[in-house]
């Protein structure tokens, strides 16, 4: 009884971990008390093994129904293992023009992937850091609770 309780657990890991294998990183940063001060920008790391790979970087934004506006707005900052800096501005489309959120809900909290870079091509091996940056013209954003960065394998089709 007992070993097949471990091969039914072992089975379910497995199969758990083989859904999602174009994943290369994903990691979310909890935002204190759901207010993102416009001053405290929130920062990735991720290592790139593969140069030759296509990947898709996706912005993943968690928040709640108190979140007052319809998108958010983002100032991004990304580094190269060799220091190289680029900078971006994202516009990430939480709700549509009658305010009903996108993305999947439970309750009140929402869930959106937001696609920020399609079919990238990282020029070196090695560590790249992303720094995300609220810019909303607002000090402290009000029902952002987590904000995460996807990192994964392009489908070869695209």
């Amino acid at each position: 009884m007992r070993n097949s309780i471990l091969f039914i657990i072992a089975m379910l890991t497995l199969a758990l971990a083989s859904c999602d294998r174009n994943k290369v990183y994903e990691e979310y940063v909890k935002i204190d008390d759901y207010v993102w001060n416009s001053a405290k920008p929130l920062n990735f790391e991720f290592e790139v093994s593969d140069t030759s790979a296509l990947h898709n970087i996706y912005v993943n934004v968690r928040h709640a129904n108190q979140y007052p506006y319809n998108n958010l707005w983002l100032f991004i900052n990304s580094w190269s293992p060799s220091g190289q800096k680029a900078v971006d501005t994202l516009e990430c489309q939480l709700a549509d023009e009658h305010g009903k959120w996108s993305g999947s809900g439970l309750g009140d909290i929402w869930d959106n992937q937001i696609l920020w870079k399609k079919n990238v091509r990282f020029p070196k091996a090695g560590k790249y850091h992303i720094e995300y940056n609220q810019a909303m013209r607002i000090e402290n954003l009000v029902g952002i609770m987590d904000m995460g960065l996807r990192v994964e394998l392009a489908d070869n089709e695209e």
